[in-house]
C-alpha cells in the first residue's frame, strides 16, 4: 500500500527557521552573533548562517554553536561555490548540516562532486536562487546530491527572479526527488530586505540540531512568507487543507492547471486531486497580505513514495 508522508501526521511540532543567512563571515553586514539575535528576536527557533565558501573570505564555516540556547538552536552549514553552471562561473550551493573542518574546494572539484562530497558529510543540500542564477535544466539535473530546490529566495525578489517553482516542477516532473524551501538570503546590507521575510517550519520532536537535519531530508516541513499551513490530509481522492485565513487556495503539480478556491478568511477547504493522480500535487495558500505558503511535493502515484535516504 502506498503511504503518503506528510509532516502533519509526524510526532512533534513546527519549528521556524532561516536555512541561507550570510554574516560578516563573508559578504554580510552583522556578526553572525548580531544576526542570531536578529532572527531569535523576531521569534525564530533556528537559524544556519551559511557564508559564502570562497578563498577570499577564508573558506569560512562560522561556528554558531555559542549562539544555541534552550530556546533557540542553530545549524552549521556554508554556501558553497565552484566552476560552472551554463550561465555563470560558479555555482551557488546551500550546505546545512556540515561538520566543522568540511575541506574546501579541489582545484579541479565541480559544483555537482562538491555537493556530493558536502551531502555524504551529513549535510542537506539546497539548490540556491535557481532563478537569479538562471539555471537551466541541465544545471539542475547534473546537481544530483540536491535535497531540494530553494523555490523562494527574498534577495532575490529585489531582481524580480525569487521564485524558482517552475525550475522545480519540471524537475519533479521528469522523475527527479527533489523537496522546496524557501529563505531570506539575508545580508542585512543597506540596500537589502529586511530579513525574516521567508522561512521554513520544521517538524520536529525537539529543537536538537540533529533532529532538525533528519526532519529536513525526510522532507518534513513547509515553507513560508506568512501563512500558516496547519494541517493537508489527503482521503478518497480529496485533499483538505487547513491553514491560518488565506484568500486564495491552489492545487498545481504534475499536469498543467490548477484545482482553487478563492475567498475572504479561508481557513479549510477541500479539492480534487484527481487531476495529479498518477503523479504528485503541492499546495500553495495566499493570504490578504500577498504572503504566501507552500507544502512540498506530495506525492500520490503508487512508486512515488518520498525518499527519506540522508
Amino acid at each position: 500500500m502506498h503511504v503518503i508522508d506528510l509532516p502533519f501526521n509526524q510526532p512533534g511540532r513546527f519549528w521556524r527557521g532561516n536555512l541561507h543567512t550570510h554574516s560578516d563571515q563573508s559578504d554580510g553586514a552583522l556578526s553572525h552573533e548580531e544576526t542570531a539575535r536578529h532572527y531569535r528576536e523576531a521569534g525564530y527557533d533556528f537559524l544556519a548562517v551559511t557564508d559564502h565558501f570562497r578563498a577570499e573570505y577564508g573558506f569560512p564555516l562560522t561556528d554558531t554553536r555559542s549562539q544555541r540556547t534552550p530556546v533557540f538552536t542553530t545549524l552549521l552549514g556554508a554556501e558553497l561555490h565552484a566552476p560552472r553552471t551554463e550561465a555563470g562561473p560558479k555555482w551557488h550551493i546551500v550546505a546545512v548540516g556540515l561538520p566543522l573542518g568540511f575541506p574546501p574546494p579541489g582545484p579541479d572539484e565541480s559544483g555537482p562532486q562538491l555537493a556530493r562530497r558536502a551531502r555524504a558529510a551529513g549535510a542537506f543540500i539546497g539548490m540556491a536562487h535557481p532563478a537569479a542564477s538562471l539555471l537551466t535544466a541541465a544545471d539542475a539535473e547534473s546537481l544530483d546530491a540536491a535535497h531540494a530546490v530553494e523555490v523562494y529566495n527574498a534577495l532575490s525578489a529585489r531582481e524580480d527572479r525569487g521564485d524558482s517553482w517552475h525550475l522545480a516542477d519540471v524537475l519533479l516532473n521528469r522523475g527527479h526527488r527533489l523537496n522546496a524551501y524557501a529563505a531570506d538570503d539575508a545580508h542585512f546590507q543597506p540596500q537589502d530586505p529586511p530579513g525574516c521575510v521567508a522561512w521554513v517550519q520544521v517538524r520536529a520532536e525537539s529543537l536538537d540540531p540533529e533532529e532538525l537535519l533528519s526532519s529536513l531530508k525526510a522532507g518534513h516541513y513547509y515553507s513560508s512568507t506568512g501563512p500558516e499551513l496547519l494541517d493537508i490530509q489527503i482521503d478518497e481522492g480529496l485533499i483538505m487543507v487547513r491553514s491560518s485565513p488565506v484568500r486564495k487556495v491552489l492545487i498545481t503539480g504534475g499536469a498543467p492547471g490548477a484545482q482553487v478556491i478563492q475567498g475572504e478568511a479561508l481557513t479549510q477547504c477541500s479539492l480534487p486531486v484527481a487531476m495529479f493522480a498518477q503523479g504528485y500535487c503541492r499546495v500553495t495558500v495566499e493570504d490578504a497580505n500577498g504572503g504566501r505558503a507552500w507544502s512540498n511535493p506530495i506525492h500520490l502515484g503508487p512508486h512515488s513514495a518520498v525518499s527519506t535516504e540522508a
